[in-house]
């Protein structure tokens, strides 16, 4: 290898030229180290093809293609493009992964003769295409594993460029590499995009169903993806397009637009239905909501729904045969007090990062995928994805089908060719939960998995923990995954409003579940980690509709300025309740008073109420003074819940005391005599002037 310094000595004038003036005055700009740089990335080399992509006898002819283009600004002479190779495969996949990823591991020494192009010369901007044939005896192959390859290009002999890749030789070899079983799980979740069932906040859906989107590339890929994979489907992403199959409403800012039924979405449905019919399908809990945080946060009630409600919708609007008892975390981490709940709730299978679940003691071979961890409710198997399996389903941009694919041949070559294998070995391979996937690389690999001898593709419910297993460390959740996590500061008025939305149904005769399970789930998607503001925009729109739900069914007439009388010392008043639901209620009337001294009522009873009707309860009372009283009217659910806020009636009394009935009646004993003795005395005086006018008759 040649040092950085002496490059920069022998590079032609004409290429330093443009280099020096590119950046006139600044130092660092004209050191060798960085003029080396700068050489190599405007000059590239690239890999096109290798036909056979496996050869497998040391006479087969393997060919290379690619390109070499010159974007330095000027033009290059005697280029030569050439192909390297080494005869010893890589021993382990730690040295094939350095040889990636650590670019000051030397390319292949050895340069096959037949395989060197010249170019007299490159002019900039230019592009040369280049093709080298060479057979696994040439290149000194003797034996079943990967092996590394690069093609590089040179100027005036000064090596500037070099594109690497692996070559996998599989030559008949007894006894036969093992067929090891790989899962490929390819995940379709999104983020929520209702408030309500009826709202969305936003129409990005319609961008990711589009010919570019997101989702229309998972579209694309169910179409020609075998059917031993595994696909882990949101059933609220289904819930989502179904809604926009039948025409929705949109937030636009303070507005609210109506968009009509979108056959887009109808169409993405159907698609996804008929491409996943003979598939193994897992179903997220409803909104994929972050259990772990759940379990922390004392909302244990809400994974068991989610999974239940995620299992109406996926059997509905995917296959009946989806799967609810296998759950794949958010990060794929989980700590014990989210496994338990898990498990309560149904599930007896997890797929998790490799990170949480590492071998007890380092290993220098794969270990198996499957693994049995102990929960609250029994054993449950957990199974571990391999991780660079899995980043190369969504390898870093820019990065070219054919060396993913090459990459994968050699890792899951390395994988047959470990030692100690005594028998298949299980792996999984999932690429990241939300990921934006490249469906003709995708497609690729999937083929490729599907070919080679030492690979046979299964779905993730088939593999199951080995005997013996690899002892594993137990799951490893660390102080920085739990700050993660939803905080209890965001979830707290997610919970409260989760209790108010199961009264808007236990008020309801046939109590079915509450019409807000979903927008409330929603709020708990473990895709609001980082973004709480977004997941708290859309709580305080749920919670307003929960109130306006709430409100629906009220007690009629009440507030301070209407003040009820209570004629006498004791009697009744009606207290309404108008049922403005479509839905018979069974609500209770609980009424207290406020002022006890003044007025004693303590009274509950139960009303049922038709859809769109009211009714009355006569509340009675007794007054122990004059004046006005207040008391509490407060509607309850059959156990006794409060439903709604609490209202509060005036009642003007205009009852007595025991003492003032006694003076009253005294006082109308004394008037009853005056008007007794009034009348006697003038019945009295009526006889005396009859008596006096008979006595004047007779004189006369």
């Amino acid at each position: 290898m040649i040092r950085k310094a002496a490059l920069i000595a022998v590079l032609p004038a004409a290429l330093l030229a443009p280099l020096l003036a590119a950046a006139p005055g600044t130092a660092a700009a004209r050191t060798p180290q960085v003029l080396a740089a700068q050489v190599r990335q405007t000059l590239a080399v690239s890999i096109a093809s290798i036909t056979p992509e496996v050869p497998k006898n040391p006479t087969d002819e393997i060919t290379f293609t690619g390109t070499v283009r010159n974007d330095t600004g000027t033009a290059l002479s005697n280029v030569a493009v050439r192909l390297r190779y080494q005869e010893q495969p890589f021993t382990d996949r730690a040295s094939l992964a350095a040889y990636q990823t650590d670019q000051n591991t030397p390319v292949p020494v050895n340069v096959s003769r037949t395989s060197r192009m010249y170019i007299p010369t490159l002019a900039a901007g230019a592009e040369a295409r280049w093709q080298f044939t060479a057979t696994p005896v040439q290149l000194g192959y003797r034996s079943f594993g990967a092996y590394p390859i690069a093609v590089d290009v040179a100027s005036n002999e000064v090596p500037m460029a070099a594109q690497r890749t692996y070559l996998t030789y599989a030559p008949p070899t007894t006894p036969k590499p093992p067929r090891n079983k790989l899962a490929v799980v390819l995940p379709v979740i999104d983020r929520p995009h209702r408030a309500t069932d009826d709202l969305f906040v936003d129409d990005e859906l319609s961008q990711e169903i589009g010919d570019r989107g997101r989702l229309a590339d998972l579209a694309r890929i169910a179409q020609s993806a075998p059917s031993s994979t595994t696909w882990v489907v949101d059933p609220a992403l289904l819930d989502d397009l179904d809604t926009m199959s039948r025409g929705y409403r949109v937030k636009v800012d303070d507005d609210e637009q109506t968009r009509p039924a979108s056959t887009a979405a109808a169409s993405w449905l159907t698609t996804m239905r008929t491409s996943l019919a003979s598939s193994p399908v897992v179903a997220t809990p409803y909104a994929d909501p972050d259990v772990a945080a759940l379990a922390h946060q004392g909302l244990d009630t809400q994974p068991a729904r989610a999974i239940e409600l995620g299992a109406e919708k996926a059997g509905a609007l995917i296959s009946r045969n989806a799967k609810t008892s296998v759950n794949w975390p958010a990060s794929g981490l989980l700590d014990p007090d989210a496994l338990d709940l898990l498990s309560i709730s149904g599930v007896d299978r997890v797929l998790l990062n490799s990170s949480n679940l590492p071998p007890q003691t380092p290993l220098t071979t794969t270990p198996d995928a499957a693994a049995t961890l102990d929960s609250v409710n029994g054993p449950v198997t957990a199974l571990v994805a391999d991780p660079e399996l899995s980043r190369l389903f969504e390898p870093a941009s820019g990065t070219s089908t054919l060396l993913s694919t090459q990459r994968f041949i050699a890792e899951t070559a390395m994988i047959a060719a470990e030692p100690g294998q005594t028998r298949p070995r299980s792996l999984v391979a999932a690429p990241s939960r939300r990921w934006d996937p490249n469906p003709s690389l995708v497609t690729a690999l999937l083929k490729t998995a599907g070919r080679l001898p030492w690979l046979r593709l299964t779905s993730l419910e088939s593999i199951k923990p080995a005997k013996p297993a690899v002892p594993r460390a137990g799951l490893t959740y660390t102080a920085q995954q739990r700050k993660d996590e939803l905080s209890r500061k965001y979830l707290q008025p997610v919970k409260e409003l989760w209790t108010q939305a199961q009264l808007t149904s236990l008020v309801k005769v046939n109590k079915t579940q509450s019409a807000f399970d979903a927008a409330v789930l929603r709020l708990t998607s473990s895709s609001w980690r980082g973004s709480a503001r977004a997941g708290r925009a859309l709580t305080k729109l749920v919670g307003a509709a929960i109130d306006a739900t709430t409100d629906k069914v009220q007690i009629t007439g009440a507030g301070p300025d209407r003040p009820r009388t209570l004629a006498g010392s004791d009697g009744v008043v009606p207290i309404s309740v108008r049922n403005s639901l479509t839905t018979q209620v069974e609500i209770m009337v609980d009424v207290k008073s406020d002022n006890p001294e003044v007025l004693q009522v303590d009274f509950t009873e139960q009303l049922t109420i038709g859809g769109g009707q009211s009714g009355t309860v006569q509340v009675p009372m007794n007054a122990a003074l004059s004046g006005d009283a207040t008391v509490t009217v407060q509607l309850r659910t059959a156990d006794g819940q409060p439903y709604g806020e609490p209202q509060r009636l005036t009642i003007r009394t205009t009852g007595y005391t025991g003492i003032a009935l006694v003076i009253v009646g005294a006082a109308l004993t004394v008037m009853l005599a005056a008007v007794v003795t009034r009348l006697l005395r003038r019945r009295s005086q009526r006889k005396l002037a009859r008596a006096a006018k008979s006595r004047e008759s007779e004189t006369v």
